[in-house]
């Protein structure tokens, strides 16, 4: 039974030097949603003037700088999942084109899992699910989020449950359809629904409603100057964990890429193949890939902290939009807020409007032009993780 007490959270206002609105024109920034309406004049009849009518702005998810459908699926704390990238078999993984925002970090012996973010979208399947981190804490806080996760080591679920109290829930603690399936450690045996999880916390009170406070990341359509041609970015967590993003020039995306193998793990054949999401049978695609360096540090070869709310004076960050790559910096402004982005000159750099797939490198890491318009990231944690 998971112990129902809370951590009690400071909580502390931005002010944001962001000016929101809900609709942009081609070119223009949007960086939060604005639900007042706006008012046109209308006529049914040449001979009679109609009276003005409200009409509603369509409302902006501020995690993606795109109008929603349904404005009423904003009144709800994200749903953050945690989705497993080894083993092998467990993949293709299932649900991810769907999540506004995916985080991408290692946890040991040279493997990594994602934390996939549903707050404008949702998927009917999500995962593998598997265990939490504790990194995981960090980006709910900041996000607002609900923690949905298979499991954790003892020490880790004590951990997770202090910090986020009920917004940690387990695959053992919501059933079918929030989360199905019986066992998180047979691979592919628990998936999870992002709006059932978000049912099952509204009904449990977990969620008790209302918007809440995202605002910070700048979107534009516009693609801002300075960036270089960048048509691949690869990011390797050890030489047999390999991903690819190539620019799809059609669509505009990041198309995903990943590693399949044959034989021996050191030794084996290694290939890479097209990623993609079961649930839609098609390839992952993002329209902004990012690289934000921060700093791990090893408790264990499996078990990894990574300051992110520590980072207020700002860390490296490379963005990757419109096949353009920029640097740029990050940080938190506090613990209850979004994760901000900047260009080279300090002021809020534009993403494309769309989802984002984050990498969390170590400082250590090695970055490098490949070729012209080609770059690679090999994870290397600092000597003192």
């Amino acid at each position: 039974m998971m112990n129902s007490i809370k951590k009690v959270l400071l909580t502390s206002t931005i002010s944001l030097l962001l000016v929101g609105c809900g609709s942009h024109a081609a070119g223009q920034s949007v960086s939060v949603a604005s639900p007042t309406p706006f008012t046109t004049s209308t006529q049914s009849d040449p001979s009679q003037t109609a009276s003005p009518t409200a009409t509603p702005r369509p409302l902006v998810d501020p995690l993606t700088g795109l109008p929603v459908q349904d404005p009423s699926i904003l009144d709800r704390m994200p749903v953050m999942v945690k989705v497993a990238n080894y083993p092998r078999s467990g993949r293709p993984h299932a649900g991810l084109s769907f999540a506004d925002l995916v985080f991408d970090y290692y946890i040991g012996n040279g493997t990594n899992r994602f934390l996939a973010v549903y707050y404008g979208n949702d998927s009917p399947s999500i995962g593998p699910v598997r265990s939490g981190r504790f990194v995981d804490a960090e980006l709910v806080r900041l996000y607002g989020g609900i923690l949905s996760y298979g499991s954790a080591d003892e020490d880790t679920d004590a951990y997770l449950v202090q910090a986020l109290g009920e917004r940690a829930i387990s695959f053992q603690e919501a059933p079918c359809p929030a989360f199905c399936g019986e066992d998180t450690h047979s691979v592919v045996g628990v998936f999870a629904d992002s709006a059932a999880i978000s049912a099952y916390a509204k009904e449990h009170d977990i969620d008790q409603g209302g918007t809440p406070d995202l605002q910070g990341m700048l979107f534009s359509k516009q693609v801002p100057a300075g960036g270089t041609p960048a048509e691949q970015v690869n990011v390797l967590f050890n030489y047999y964990n390999r991903a690819e993003w190539k620019f799809d020039a059609a669509s505009g995306t990041y198309l995903r890429w990943i590693e399949q193998m044959e034989g021996d793990e050191n030794e084996g054949d290694l290939w890479m193949i097209p990623l993609v999401d079961r649930v839609t049978g098609q390839q992952l695609a993002f329209d902004n890939v990012i690289i934000l360096f921060a700093h791990y540090i090893e408790d264990s070869p499996s078990r990894y902290e990574i300051e992110i709310m520590k980072n207020i004076e700002g860390k490296r960050a490379v963005f990757y939009r419109d096949g353009q790559r920029f640097e740029g910096q990050w940080k938190v402004p506090n613990d209850q807020s979004p994760i901000q982005f900047f260009d080279g000159t300090g002021q809020p750099f534009p993403l494309k409007p769309g989802n984002t797939w984050i990498v969390l490198a170590d400082e250590n890491s090695l970055f490098d032009q490949k070729e012209d318009g080609s770059w690679e990231l090999f994870f290397m944690l600092s000597p003192d993780a």
